[in-house]
């Protein structure tokens, strides 16, 4: 039996991290003497915290940890690691269109032309089966109570999702109104189930050419990338505008704790003039 400081010596493990597991209920110590209160380890438990370190090297959480240290398994940890891994992928993206947008930046200001821009790429949307809640808000900012409905509905009928959400709002307004916001907040799911209280299962149509900007930084910047877009369909005598606006939130108050790192992308539907 090793004492925690002796432990934390031979595994490398700060005694404050030991703690930290011991409390998470990721490690608890063989024997916590109930005289002196000292905590002693033995040499069977390097193998459970091979595995915590492991993980957490992988970017696992600590809630994530506990379920795969109580479930480890081939084909648990197999669904697990792939989830994580389709988890990093999709973070790698969002990370290097964060880059090539500072690239601009940086070379905007050797330039001494400093300026914020939005740049616009055309992508084909296919169809999507979504799980719905529309309603008229007092405000934009109200959007976000219609996601908690939509995700509380989720949660208490165990509605499954696929590995990777996709989420989306669309609004149904023809024009920009500031009050009685008419908005859809959707969510991609596997499989259709019954209409109740509000909660709708129905097709989105796919959209052969949407016009696309990710906006990073507080929402209150996305008024700007549709003046923006106003700029760049202006340069685009082949299309016109078509269709119902939509947003997606990449990333945002629920993943994202400063309002400079969230990540929005906007999405305006075009059809060709000829």
């Amino acid at each position: 039996m090793f004492r925690i400081g002796e432990f934390s010596r031979l595994t490398q493990i700060s005694v404050r991290m030991l703690r930290y597991y011991d409390k998470n209920d990721l490690l608890k110590p063989e024997k916590v003497d109930r005289f002196t209160g000292y905590r002693y380890y033995s040499s069977s438990q390097i193998r459970d915290l091979h595995k915590i370190i492991f993980l957490r090297d992988l970017g696992y959480g600590t809630a994530e940890i506990s379920n795969a240290l109580k479930n480890w398994n081939g084909d648990f940890m197999y669904k697990q690691m792939e989830n994580k891994k389709l988890e990093i992928e999709k973070n790698i993206q969002q990370e290097k269109l964060k880059a090539a947008r500072l690239k601009n930046l940086l070379k905007s200001i050797e330039n001494k032309n400093f300026s914020i821009n939005y740049d616009f790429n055309i992508k084909k949307i296919p169809d999507f089966t979504v799980l719905a809640l529309g309603k008229t808000v007092p405000d934009y900012f109200s959007e976000g109570t219609l996601w908690k409905e939509l995700y509380d509905f989720i949660e208490n009928n165990k509605i499954k999702l696929p590995v990777n959400p996709y989420d989306f709002a669309v609004y149904h307004d023809s024009g920009h109104k500031e009050s009685n916001i008419d908005i859809e907040v959707c969510t991609v799911v596997e499989k259709t189930g019954k209409n109740q209280d509000g909660f709708v299962y129905r097709k989105i149509k796919g959209v052969e050419t949407m016009a696309c900007t990710m906006v990073f930084g507080p929402y209150e910047k996305i008024a700007s990338a549709f003046l923006a877009f106003i700029e760049w369909i202006s340069e685009q005598p082949e299309y016109r505008m078509s269709g119902k606006n939509r947003q997606i939130c990449h990333r945002g108050p629920w993943n994202e704790k400063d309002p400079l790192g969230y990540l929005t992308e906007i999405q305006i539907p075009l059809k060709k003039n000829y």
